[in-house]
């Protein structure tokens, strides 16, 4: 017997917001290509904090008081208004036929009961619910008014994806005993959301900041609490008892297992459910996380996160450790990002095992970043052009593998990628030259109170030689530092202009005669910086050569 097989593949689309739109990945035209979702044009507002999270095959939009909802896998027919809206999970049928039959498993009926949203499967030849035939109900839950739909009421049936407003579900007759189901109300603002155990939840409402709303499990629209019901709405605070909860300042979700609220000064969690046996505790209550994006996991299931005092990392549960205590003591003061006018946002790099760190300020974009390499263990910092400060990291699983990747949303609107091949920044209209350099030092050159001397410098560039199977180095810029203290060398490195003893440039590709500096300096400390800020230039080394000596006394 012949058996045929059909892969069934899950397919992942890019949804991104900005200006005041959002635009999707139509994988129907071809793997990264963005259309916009116009019936969203204007219905949010992405000069105030927007946060977003998948869930049951949608993108829920979380913006102060636009609760909205794209919606990418139902099938929408429009009705005049029903007294009885079908109750989430009852079956829709239009039988149109000759065997040919349309069904709908409802999701979710909109506020004026115009609009069902559902999932549609067909038997026979049909393909599609149609305007001319009746759709019936098959009342599991709720009874529908009227019953059925006559085809007169029915004007329209469209294909995903759709944008409406995340609200609670509209009041449905029960056909059990005929009294009426109620769904409660989502908060009037909310500025935080995420998925966790099939629920989807709420929190950042101004009105009450310390609070969280949990919807029903797999019931987005369901938000009324009711007791004894292993899988109710919850909502619920932060705190030891008799105390007010910190605000919240980040959701996190890590798989079914725990969700963390990252709040102004504390940092707690959830483990199991809340309304199945559940526990709430405090995993530090020292530090807080800076906003809602300050955070992420890496592959071995650690968090990182911008806290009180720098930048840490920890497991759930665990104690924060703070990374930057040592390397970078006065980060958090020398950063001064403020939540109200800095976004902080994190990505762990998978390609490149590290962490993206982006503080970018709203107004104009201007930006301080660091990337913290996970092998050594040191932090590197970076500036990107205002024009591509980093409001947003997101890595993309693609389903094209030559579209996986870490995508940066910067401050003009463009979604950017980090290039190795790239030899400047794009900044829309045309290139930015890059100004990449290395300070060595401060390099103690004699023993004790001696002066020393710093002399015959040279290098060895990458390449190898001209020509050949690898990349070339263009020419290296260099500059020679030289004091009495260690300090001092590194305000001379800091200042503006720099306060060199002496510049040059090397030649390269790898070894070149006449590239030694035989010049020499003076001085207790030295330092050497190297780069290149040309544009469409790049540059790396092998090897870089100096002779140190002790030579007495201070003049």
């Amino acid at each position: 017997m012949a058996v045929s097989l059909s892969d069934i593949v899950t397919y992942k689309r890019l949804v991104t917001a900005g200006s005041d739109e959002l635009w999707y990945e139509d994988i129907n035209v071809a793997a990264g290509t963005m259309v916009e979702l116009s019936a969203a044009n204007g219905d949010i507002d992405t000069s105030d904090q927007l946060n977003m999270f998948e869930a049951y095959q949608k993108a829920f939009i979380v913006n102060g008081a636009n609760l909205k909802v794209a919606d990418f896998v139902n099938t929408k027919i429009t009705v005049s208004a029903m007294t009885s809206p079908p109750a989430k999970g009852d079956i829709l049928t239009q039988d149109q036929g000759g065997g040919d039959i349309a069904n709908m498993v409802v999701d979710f009926v909109n506020t004026a009961k115009t609009l069902i949203y559902g999932y549609a499967y067909y038997a026979g030849s049909a393909t599609a619910f149609v305007t001319g035939t009746d759709i019936s109900s098959n009342n599991a839950t709720a009874t529908m008014n009227p019953s059925p739909i006559p085809n007169a009421n029915i004007s329209a049936v469209t294909a995903g994806p759709h944008w409406y407003d995340w609200t609670d579900y509209p009041d449905v007759v029960l056909t059990l005993d005929s009294s009426t189901k109620t769904y409660g109300a989502l908060p009037n603002k909310a500025y935080l959301g995420v998925l966790y155990r099939g629920r989807t939840i709420l929190s950042g409402d101004p009105e009450h900041p310390e609070q969280w709303y949990m919807a029903r499990q797999a019931f987005p629209w369901d938000f009324a609490y009711v007791a004894g019901d292993a899988g109710t709405p919850v909502k619920g605070g932060n705190a030891d008892a008799g105390e007010l909860g910190d605000i919240i300042r980040c959701l996190i979700s890590y798989k079914d297992d725990y969700l963390i609220f990252g709040c102004a000064t504390s940092i707690w969690y959830m483990s199991g459910d809340p309304a199945y046996g559940g526990e709430l505790g405090g995993l530090d209550l020292t530090t807080g996380i800076f906003g809602a994006n300050s955070w992420c996991w890496d592959g071995a299931g650690n968090l990182y996160f911008w806290g009180t005092n720098g930048f840490y990392k920890t497991t759930i549960p665990g104690t924060p450790i703070c990374l930057s205590a040592i390397a970078l003591p006065d980060l958090v003061k020398d950063e001064d990002a403020d939540p109200s006018t800095h976004r902080i946002t994190m990505a762990y790099n998978r390609i490149d095992y590290g962490i993206n760190i982006c503080i970018t300020k709203l107004s104009d974009g201007s930006n301080s970043n660091y990337w913290y390499d996970l092998k050594t263990e040191g932090f590197f910092p970076e500036v990107y052009p205002d024009e591509c400060g980093p409001y947003s990291l997101f890595y993309y699983p693609a389903n094209d593998p030559g579209l996986r990747d870490l995508l940066v949303g910067c401050k003009d609107g463009y979604i950017r990628k980090f290039d190795k091949t790239a030899e400047d920044d794009d900044i829309g209209g045309s290139d930015q030259a890059i100004d990449s350099n290395v300070t060595l030092g401060p390099i103690q050159l004699s023993d004790g109170m001696n002066d020393g001397t710093l002399s015959n410098v040279n290098i060895i560039s990458a390449g190898g030689e001209s020509g050949g199977s690898e990349s070339d180095s263009d020419d290296i810029d260099y500059s020679i530092f030289a004091a009495r203290t260690s300090e001092k060398v590194i305000e001379n490195v800091e200042a503006s202009p720099a306060v060199s003893k002496y510049s040059g440039t090397f030649g390269s590709p790898g070894f070149q005669k006449g590239n030694r500096d035989r010049r020499k300096i003076r001085g207790r400390f030295g330092a050497i910086k190297i780069g290149n800020d040309t544009a469409t230039e790049t540059w790396g080394f092998e090897k870089l050569i100096l002779d140190v000596k002790q030579i007495g006394r201070i003049l």
